[in-house]
């Protein structure tokens, strides 16, 4: 009977085990492999001048890199990726991702080209990204930006169709700033508030300093979180198509070249079967 009893408990706990979830540390893919860029693909839009402005109409395009604006580097003893926002473009995922959390480190660098030169180092997260190569800006795929900019990381824009509702309250005639207790409005190129929303304060390290941003997708809901805070929370993640509204709900992650040099490290991503509600109701 005892012989019976222990062989019960041993099963027991090898179906307890069978179903454990692995830990988020056993779980996470990393992105980038610390070497070269395999598992991302190159776009750059067309060529620009010292001034910022367009030399042709014709983009570098795919996979063509002259100025090397995206490459492996040595930071202080470790390869991390830099961009050197010369050109407009991105690095994009070869895969598409659904119901995730991503997380990556970002910082600043020193350089700033064209039109941004002087001003805000600018840059941004791109995710849910599909359709054509160039479709914003001539450099971007439609997508869901998680803005990366200095002052402004976390901000929410549309690119080439995207859309989300969010609750925000109304700052001036043209700003609307992220409010869990807002009223829920739609930000699409087509809207009056435009396809643009402000995050709700400020959690940006120094220029310099490294960053970590968090995003949650799941459904079709995103969460935006710079250094462990909340910036927004997007409902409805959708995307215009020849007057429709349409899911957005998973694609490609594209990382932005756009007029200044930063660098990125530690790019891991793991699926999701919810989102955390503790980041929803702050």
């Amino acid at each position: 009977m005892k012989l019976v009893k222990f062989s019960m408990i041993l099963l027991l706990f090898a179906v307890a085990v069978a179903f454990t979830p692995f830990s988020s540390k056993e779980r996470w893919k990393s992105l980038f492999n610390g070497k070269d860029l395999s598992g991302w693909d190159t776009y750059i839009g067309p060529d620009l001048d010292d001034n910022g402005k367009p030399i042709t109409t014709m983009p570098i395009g795919l996979n063509n890199d002259p100025r090397h604006v995206f490459t492996v580097v040595q930071n202080n003893g470790e390869n991390v990726i830099r961009v050197s926002g010369q050109n407009w473009g991105a690095i994009i995922t070869k895969n598409e991702f659904e119901n995730y959390h991503l997380q990556l480190q970002f910082k600043w660098g020193e350089l700033s080209w064209g039109q941004k030169k002087g001003k805000k180092k600018d840059s941004g997260l791109l995710y849910h990204s599909v359709g054509k190569y160039g479709a914003d800006y001539g450099a971007w795929m439609r997508a869901q930006e998680f803005q990366i900019e200095e002052g402004n990381t976390g901000d929410y824009w549309g690119c080439a169709g995207g859309e989300a509702d969010i609750p925000a309250d109304k700052e001036s005639e043209t700003d609307y700033v992220y409010d869990p207790r807002g009223t829920l409005l739609r930000f699409s190129q087509q809207s009056k508030q435009s396809r643009h929303c402000i995050k709700q304060g400020d959690a940006e390290n120094p220029s310099g300093q490294w960053n970590t941003l968090d995003l949650y997708c799941h459904g079709d809901t995103s969460i935006h979180v710079v250094n462990g805070k909340v910036m927004m929370v997007l409902y409805h993640n959708q995307q215009s198509e020849n007057g429709q509204d349409l899911p957005l709900t998973k694609g490609r992650i594209q990382l932005q070249s756009e007029g200044a040099e930063l660098f990125y490290r530690n790019i891991r991503i793991q699926s999701i079967n919810s989102l955390p509600q503790e980041l929803i109701k702050q």
